[in-house]
């Protein structure tokens, strides 16, 4: 597949992630949060399933990889899920699509403290950008006694999921990245699902009573954005790598903003804009993608010079 394919994939995939916050507001303005999303992560669990099954990459785990994956789906599944989708219910989507942006700048958080990463200057001042462009988005220029509950939520949700990714990272030594997603996403759901039943009682009532457009939604948020979307993404990474990859993901707030006026009628606000501005400053110094590409540039403008030069 040609890099330029590979960009279009990853164009849309990014589109349909920052619509996907707006397609969780309405499910958890229709339906209990935790019970829908259960339902949703296990038909997303599926389709994965299916689609590895079909391409004869499913098999059993090892013991270690069975430990990486229950973690995994604790973190990546669980926490991440279960904090979006009561976050969500609380916040707005503009607000929610920003603060999601932090997930590169998180995850170059977590492999400085767990993997020994290194941490240079850009990257230092990456992530003090990307924080203060949450400070401006959830603060909304009244203070930080403005900060809600639905934002520390959604904060708490990229931050499982930025940590989980450490966990991802060493098991892809042995274990395809699709297939441990598939399993996360398959143990995860059940795990939702009995927690779903105690915080929510009347949960299982409430999707009897949801409309059509309600589980069109459902079903475009399971299989396009949770399934597919992540499947496709670490195809994409594989090919390209993570630095070209994570450039991408600048995009993601940008679609939420969209999606919050196109489809819920909400108006940004300038302090929103200029979070924007350094969260995506930060993610793009933060994340290692900068310099990462500097380094490629300087590395071929080197081999350029040798071939020349023979």
């Amino acid at each position: 597949m040609k890099k330029s394919t590979i960009y279009i994939v990853l164009f849309f995939i990014m589109m349909i992630w920052g619509f996907n916050v707006t397609a969780l507001k309405l499910l958890v303005a229709e339906f209990s949060p935790v019970t829908i999303t259960s339902f949703r992560i296990l038909t997303a669990s599926i389709v994965v399933m299916a689609v590895l099954f079909s391409l004869k990459k499913v098999r059993w785990l090892t013991k270690k990889e069975t430990g990486y994956v229950l973690a995994g789906s604790l973190l990546n599944v669980v926490a991440h899920h279960y904090f979006l989708s009561v976050g969500m219910k609380f916040t707005s989507v503009s607000n929610g699509g920003l603060i999601l942006g932090l997930g590169p700048i998180l995850t170059s958080i977590m492999a400085i403290i767990f993997l020994k990463n290194k941490i240079s200057l850009l990257k230092g001042l990456g992530i003090i950008s990307g924080f203060s462009g949450v400070f401006f988005i959830i603060a909304e220029g009244s203070g930080v006694t403005s900060v809600s509950f639905g934002d520390v939520y959604v904060f708490l949700s990229i931050s499982s999921q930025a940590l989980s990714f450490i966990l991802i990272k060493k098991a892809a030594k042995t274990l395809d990245p699709r297939l441990m997603t598939g399993y996360m996403l398959l143990f995860g759901s059940v795990i939702l699902f009995f927690i779903s039943l105690v915080t929510e009682p009347g949960g299982l009532t409430t999707l009897s009573k949801g409309s059509w457009l309600g589980w069109l939604v459902f079903l475009g948020s399971a299989v396009f954005a949770t399934a597919i979307g992540h499947m496709a993404y670490n195809s994409a990474l594989g090919k390209i790598g993570a630095p070209e990859a994570a450039i991408f993901l600048n995009l993601n707030p940008f679609f939420a903003l969209i999606g919050a006026v196109l489809f819920v009628g909400e108006k940004i606000l300038l302090t929103q804009i200029i979070g924007f501005a350094f969260i995506l400053a930060g993610v793009f110094l933060g994340s290692g993608a900068f310099e990462e590409k500097y380094k490629l540039s300087k590395h071929k403008r080197m081999a350029s010079g040798v071939k020349s030069g023979q």
